[in-house]
């Protein structure tokens, strides 16, 4: 308990300390037009929090979001899966991988409203945004589990799903707490970018674009937190709590067969 209030303390005293760097330097530049004062932004906020727009704007970006991300980290779980498995999927499906890491998400934004709907085409981006990060990080996750533990699991007749639940996945799955908790704001920035470009209807990138238009600064920045907060919400949410690491019954039975069998061999040695 005294860790977690010593620690909530100095985040608390941290997130003043920049508060105050921020209205000073709002104080210095006096316009707040080009740096709106952090109490501006928090009238700004309440201001927005009371209108259906900002609400509905939040729900279709959030929807978007989660479309994108859901999306890209089942294909990228299952794309990890074939080229950690297999040589010809890794050779023959690592360069699409390669190539959309490479490429910038503003280029795949323009290139996918050639062919998508501008109400469609930020969840796409999304999802082009979190794939290639599931996928490298299952596909490394599933390189790095103990051969000698599957090889054991098959021994003690573990069964297939058994296996992949109990061997696999409990290994697979801090790869792919990590690769959530990265591709969910990567999955936001590139959604709400997209939104800007493409002026998605209700939407918090189209609000974003608007308040610039109309140098409504505070507003901006108000937007701006709005989606801060959000992503840091689900992150907690989303990323911790259905992914938290769990010991299994089947794995610490194994566990405890191969350090048994382990320990037999070397006395036979």
């Amino acid at each position: 308990m005294r860790h977690r209030s010593g620690a909530l303390l100095r985040k608390t005293a941290v997130i003043i300390l920049w508060l105050l760097v921020w209205q000073l330097l709002s104080f210095l530049i006096g316009s707040e037009l080009l740096l709106p004062s952090p109490w501006a932004v928090v009238q700004s906020f309440c201001r927005l929090a009371q209108t259906t727009e900002f609400y509905r704007s939040i729900l279709h970006t959030l929807l978007r979001v989660a479309a994108g991300f859901a999306a890209g980290m089942s294909a990228g779980a299952l794309a990890g899966a074939l080229t950690a498995f297999s040589g010809a999927a890794d050779v023959l499906l690592t360069p699409i991988k390669n190539i959309i890491k490479a490429t910038p998400v503003t280029s795949f934004i323009v290139l996918i409203l050639l062919y998508l709907s501008s109400d469609v085409a930020p969840s796409a981006v999304a999802f082009l945004a979190v794939l290639p990060i599931c996928w490298s990080n299952v596909c490394e996750g599933l390189r790095q589990t103990d051969k000698k533990m599957t090889e054991l699991a098959h021994v003690y007749a573990f069964g297939r799903k058994k296996t992949i639940r109990e061997i696999y996945f409990p290994t697979v799955r801090p790869y792919l707490s990590a690769a959530a908790t990265t591709g969910l704001g990567f999955a936001w920035k590139s959604c709400v970018a997209a939104e800007v470009i493409a002026l998605s209807k209700n939407s918090v990138g189209r609000a974003l674009y608007e308040s610039k238009l109309y140098l409504e600064t505070a507003e901006l920045f108000a937007w701006t937190a709005s989606v801060v907060l959000i992503s840091v919400l689900f992150e907690k949410i989303l990323v911790h709590k259905l992914l938290k690491n769990k010991n299994t019954e089947g794995a610490a039975e194994l566990q405890y067969k191969f350090d048994a069998y382990d320990e037999h061999g070397r006395d036979e040695e």
